[in-house]
């Protein structure tokens, strides 16, 4: 197995702050790491070193294999907002497309109309200016996955991706011959990509083999034997302080080996890894939660021929843990706006009502709403210092001005003013992006112990199933349901339901209409006309499904004549529209069947 690449001696500092200091490893072809670290700790920094973007500040080496193909994935893409998406991917792949021939040319042309197509940009005209921040980050990840390259060097490639496309992503690099470099938040994604885990921790480099669950294993043992060193070397002080302190020779210099040893020991003493000590029920007291929360009758929300939510009806329930999931742009966002009473616009209509409790002290946390004074010290942001050790921000980072933060420490601080607030319903849109794993396990366990309700937005699939019991499912066109469990297992109940030709049975069948109260209602019978549309769309998803697999097999049979290609990606995306419409009326039917 060849080594891919080979990292000795490498330090990177900003002013006195240093990140790492004299790191290496190594990776060999075909591993697929997983790099994780708590924000500020210099993840980022790494990744932009190995890629060329940045240098070492100490020399150090950086041995890639000969003749390997690297593409880097960083956080933000530089894109031009005049261009149209395919426009933007094929000149951001010139250093990869300047040699090939026509024919190959062609070929990498049709594999970024099938990568695009899978991540559901079909509008391959469609300006760069106009895209969400998820459908940039797809554009992105089209032309890095587009080149083919040999090794992939990845920064945080599930932010801002809604759970479909992270799927997609999930199964190409599963499946990929590609050796891999990444640095991620995402657990499952971790553990279904990744054989690998490099934590950076304390300015050093641990190496750990197998997934998620075996990292967080192997850790806790280190960490143990660690402390559990730590308490030897003390006992050694004890009797080298005893000698400093009792013997001429030390005061004398004559033992100047001995004294410079002591302060070695004292330094190391002094080195305890503490990762256990937050106790996130000090801070989830909550205000006093009233009974009622938010009622919504009826609730209808449009932009002009766009409806974003349609025929509402739900009264959210105290202690209720709601997460909210969907594609990007099917309106969970504006639903959340609605839910806070935010102004929507000159061009927004509104009909129905929402009625929030009166005792209600709502904390919100939102994708865009940070905002510093960029020359407070973090201890002036935060006036606690108790509070901002259990979030990680020791007493040396206390009077860091703001502007000196990454963005990952960023975010962290931003959190804990929400949580600080004392909210009894705490209202959070994408809370695990740009959050390190560490912030998450400690977010995590701050909201199972929340004493008040909860609604979250997120795509993040194990804060999903650890967090929420009641899931609300944007489908699009305004449309919602309701499902009452965890996420994976929604998701598999999906595929279950998919997979028969037979209507589900009345105990898997539990995903309700999002007008239905926390009571069971009784569902009506299919009427003759709905039966036979029911029928009818089993033989159609057959078929399209069917039409779809062929489309799939055109597309990457080597097909080289551009009009020709066109066509077929074109319907490609009308069949997967129809197919995903005709599943989720098959799915409203097979309930009442």
């Amino acid at each position: 197995m060849a080594s891919y690449l080979q990292i000795e001696n490498i330090s990177k500092s900003y002013g006195p702050k240093v990140l790492f200091e004299n790191i290496g490893f190594n990776i060999n072809e075909g591993d697929k790491i997983a790099l994780i670290a708590p924000n500020g700790t210099g993840k980022t920094s790494l990744l932009r070193i190995l890629a060329g973007k940045d240098k070492s500040d100490s020399g150090g080496k950086i041995m890639f294999l000969r003749h390997i193909r690297i593409a880097f994935l960083e956080q933000e893409y530089d894109f031009d907002p005049g261009k149209g998406i395919f426009e933007q991917v094929m000149d951001g792949s010139r250093k990869w497309t300047k040699d090939l021939d026509h024919e190959a040319y062609f070929e990498y042309e049709l594999r970024v109309r099938t990568l695009l197509t899978n991540f559901k940009l079909t509008d391959f005209d469609k300006k760069m200016g106009l895209l969400s921040g998820g459908e940039v980050k797809r554009v992105a990840l089209t032309e890095m996955l587009a080149s083919e390259a040999d090794f992939f060097i990845m920064d945080e490639p599930t932010n801002h991706l809604d759970i479909d496309a992270i799927e997609f992503l999930e199964g190409y690099l599963s499946r990929a011959r590609c050796t891999l470099l990444m640095v991620t938040h995402d657990r499952y994604f971790l553990d279904r990509v990744c054989n690998t885990v490099i934590e950076m921790d304390h300015g050093a480099v641990y190496q750990y083999k197998g997934d998620y669950e075996n990292y967080l294993e192997k850790r806790e043992e280190r960490i143990a034997n660690f402390n559990a060193n730590t308490d030897k070397v003390r006992n050694i002080l004890r009797r080298e302080l005893e000698w400093m302190r009792s013997t001429p020779c030390a005061r004398s210099g004559k033992a100047k080996y001995r004294k410079d040893a002591f302060y070695e020991l004292k330094e190391r003493a002094e080195q305890t890894l503490r990762y256990n000590t937050v106790k996130m029920d000090e801070l989830s007291d909550g205000s006093r939660l009233g009974t009622k929360i938010i009622d919504c009758k009826n609730v209808t929300f449009s932009y002009g021929d766009r409806v974003m939510l349609k025929d509402f009806s739900y009264k959210f329930q105290r202690f209720e843990k709601i997460g909210i999931v969907g594609a990007n742009g099917v309106g969970k966002t504006t639903f959340i706006n609605l839910l806070l009473g935010n102004k929507m616009g000159d061009d927004g209509v509104l009909t129905g009502s929402i009625e929030r409790g009166e005792s209600l002290k709502i904390g919100y946390y939102s994708q865009s709403g940070m905002s510093f004074d960029e020359d407070q010290t973090v201890l002036e942001t935060v006036n606690d210092t108790h509070l901002l050790s259990m979030f990680m921000f020791p007493h040396d980072m206390l009077n860091n001005k703001i502007s000196k933060l990454s963005g990952g420490e960023k975010r962290r601080l931003y959190l804990l003013t929400i949580l600080m607030q004392n909210p009894n319903l705490l209202i959070m849109d994408e809370p695990t992006n740009d959050l390190d794993v560490v912030t998450l396990n400690v977010l995590e366990e701050y909201l199972l112990g929340f004493k008040g309700s909860l609604i979250i937005v997120s795509h993040d699939r194990h804060f999903l199933d650890r967090i929420v019991d009641h899931l609300l499912i944007f489908m699009g066109d305004g449309r919602t349901k309701d499902y009452y469990g965890p996420y994976s297992e929604y998701r598999e109940y999906v595929k279950a339901q998919l997979a028969q030709t037979k209507p589900a049975s009345k105990e898997k069948a539990s995903i309700q209409k999002s007008d239905a109260k926390p009571a069971q209602k009784e569902k009506k019978k299919l009427s003759y006309k709905e039966q036979r549309e029911f029928e009818q769309l089993e033989k159609d998803i057959e078929s399209l499904t069917a039409e779809k697999e062929q489309l799939e097999v055109s597309l990457s049979g080597g097909e080289t004549d551009y009009g020709k290609i066109s066509e077929l990606t074109a319907r490609y995306s009308e069949v997967k529209d129809l197919l995903d419409e005709k599943e989720l009326r098959w799915l409203e039917l097979s309930e009442q069947a």
